[in-house]
């Protein structure tokens, strides 16, 4: 089993409570650190995600749940574009206070691992920057194939190894030596910046995460890597 593991976290109970007080700390400055510390490419990527799930959010019928959802950018971009019924969900409830103030969204907070709904509810689960931080990957899938109606789609937009060396020794010295004195200096939360090069240093390659969403049951798997390999997004259908 695999999942996130803040340092000196012990089992996966402790490890939620810690991914949930952290961005409780900075859910204040998220949105501002978010874009500066991408430079502001974190839009495209979002704008990337809608644009491959189109074809589910155009069909009035369908239901799309946009879970670990933070201060709301991309259930806005997804309702932005969507004939489809949107909802979104987290687990933090000061980023769910956050994402209240930019929308209009319908938002729910819940755990990833235990939503509280019903099996084959939505046609379209998305994703963004939030699959890295659950205590269990494996369990993570496995919950969201069972909201999904059968056809449904799973879409996780999330950071990665970049594939070339050369690149991912720049990206290695950005993350571990520059993005946490940003982030620490603009948050006030130094752990919390510390933390996000570990838990993407940690997380399965674009290849493995592939592998692990076909093992958890989901089909027609694949991926595309953006910004020469710094995020990549994933898509599955049960």
């Amino acid at each position: 089993m695999s999942g996130t593991s803040p340092k000196g976290i012990r089992d996966e109970r402790e490890a939620a409570a810690w991914v949930r007080s952290m961005f409780g700390q900075v859910a204040p400055r998220y949105d501002l650190l978010n874009h500066l510390l991408s430079a502001n490419i974190d839009k495209f990527w979002r704008r990337r995600t809608v644009e491959r799930v189109q074809p589910v959010l155009v069909r009035k019928d369908a239901r799309v749940l946009d879970l670990c959802c933070g201060t709301g950018d991309l259930a806005i971009a997804l309702r932005e574009k969507a004939s489809a019924s949107v909802l979104a969900s987290d687990f933090c409830h000061p980023m769910l206070t956050a994402a209240q103030r930019k929308t209009t969204v319908p938002l729910f907070e819940a755990d990833a691992l235990v939503l509280p709904v019903a099996e084959r509810s939505f046609d379209l689960i998305t994703i963004a920057f939030g699959f890295r931080n659950l205590a269990n990957y494996e369990s993570g899938l496995c919950e969201l194939l069972r909201v999904l109606r059968p056809g449904g789609m799973l879409a996780i937009l999330e950071f990665s190894t970049p594939p070339n060396p050369i690149f991912a020794s720049f990206y290695n010295f950005y993350s571990n030596r520059v993005l946490p004195k940003i982030g620490a200096a603009l948050s006030g939360a130094s752990e919390a910046y510390t933390y996000l090069p570990e838990s993407v240093r940690t997380f399965p390659n674009a290849p493995r995460l592939a592998g692990m969403m076909r093992e958890a049951g989901y089909k027609e798997v694949a991926f595309e890597h953006m910004t020469l390999g710094i995020v990549a997004l994933h898509t599955g259908v049960r």
